[in-house]
């Protein structure tokens, strides 16, 4: 059963919340997050659920209380956007460090300075090496669905790390999309009874989290950690081949979007897809091989999937909604080039920077891309590796 609504990101994700039930959720306001916390808030406050809300007084408090809380046993959420994940910097690596399956929606907006309360990919970018599975989101249908997948994948006995449930603040989160909700006992079923492991609570069998550890073992701890991110993929995979069962729609680790005969290609993030995609399709009507990739599964990063996918492309174009300042290239640009790095045979590649502080992705600025790409291809030579487009001059 479904029930088909128009609601904003922001809604459909409280809604989410709302059927799958946490033990815990701390909060704390932030644009654009704002609305989601405050739609949980009330169906807490209705009755409707038996979270127990926890309300801080900063971010950093808000993921603090979430450490604390799922170590002690519970299911735990909350959710954050721009200068409160940054708030959260320190705590965001004890989350992972510590294995808590924490589900924090990040509401994608700007960094400052200076201030701007808009959509870019600075913040959950700046976050993408903190040891949280980052999952990122085209519309609100996906916002949702990834937000329902996220505990299963957060939760699973192999996994127990932290997932980050990324989606486009303002252009998602405020805007009325149509939905198709699942059933509330279909959402508890997929989720399920959630199973705590070494519970602090459990007074029984006694232990300790955040032991100090010193040069004899923190090597080793790193080590034993990072083999767990090689499990997550399949992790994923599996859990929205369930999903489908369950909803009718596909996910993987990414999207592709008639790449199989493409000869040149688009990767790009979240809502800026979408646009894209139409933009193709006008290309196709005139002959030109175009495709798009579409980045899920952000971190960990599926290289050798990601760059089986884009090897025998003759050029790809990496548009990036942030910049890494005082480095080469843009986050995502430098996990699609470590991709194809190996390959012999490999496809030109070339960086754009767009959509800064929520500037508008408009159908010329991927129309130019493309051209651009087409030119590319024919020729082999670039003119400019990385550049800014949409920028007034």
């Amino acid at each position: 059963m479904t029930k088909v609504v128009a609601v904003t990101g922001n809604e459909a994700v409280a809604n989410a919340f709302r059927q799958i039930e946490p033990d815990v959720c701390a909060a704390y306001p932030i644009t654009p997050q704002t609305e989601l916390m405050q739609r949980f808030a009330a169906f807490v406050s209705n009755g409707q659920v038996k979270t127990e809300m926890i309300l801080v007084e900063s971010e950093h408090s808000a993921m603090s209380a979430c450490v604390g809380a799922a170590a002690a046993g519970g299911r735990v959420a909350t959710a954050t956007s721009s200068q409160g994940l940054a708030l959260m910097w320190e705590i965001l690596f004890i989350a992972s460090g510590l294995r808590l399956p924490i589900v924090m929606p990040v509401v994608n907006r700007a960094l400052s300075a200076p201030i701007n309360i808009h959509c870019d990919h600075s913040d959950a970018m700046g976050a993408r090496d903190s040891g949280w599975i980052q999952l990122w989101s085209e519309n609100a249908q996906e916002a949702y669905d990834n937000t329902i997948q996220a505990f299963r994948i957060a939760e699973h006995m192999d996994i127990r790390l932290p997932v980050m449930v990324c989606y486009d603040g303002f252009i998602i989160s405020h805007s009325i999309e149509r939905i198709e909700y699942l059933d509330d006992e279909v959402v508890k079923k997929f989720v399920g009874e959630y199973k705590p492991l070494y519970p602090l609570l459990d007074v029984d069998n006694p232990k300790s989290y955040g032991p100090l550890i010193l040069t004899d073992l923190y090597h080793e701890v790193r080590k034993a950690h990072s083999e767990v991110y090689k499990k997550v993929p399949k992790v994923v995979v599996d859990v929205a081949k369930e999903f489908k069962k369950i909803s009718g729609r596909s996910y993987g680790l990414f999207e592709s979007y008639r790449l199989d005969d493409a000869e040149i290609g688009i990767v790009i993030l979240n809502s800026a897809a979408g646009t894209t995609k139409d933009v193709i399709d006008e290309y196709r009507e005139r002959g030109i091989k175009v495709g798009l990739l579409k980045p899920r599964l952000f971190r960990p990063f599926p290289y050798e999937e990601v760059g089986n996918a884009l090897k025998n492309l003759k050029a790809v174009c990496v548009l990036d909604r942030a910049d890494a300042f005082g480095g080469s290239f843009g986050p995502l640009y430098l996990d699609i080039a470590a991709s194809l790095c190996n390959f012999k045979e490999k496809p030109v590649l070339i960086n754009r920077i767009y959509g800064l502080g929520g500037r508008d992705y408009m159908p010329e600025h991927a129309q130019g891309v493309i051209d651009e790409l087409i030119e590319i291809a024919k020729t082999g030579k670039v003119k400019v590796l990385k550049e800014y487009i949409g920028v007034r001059e």
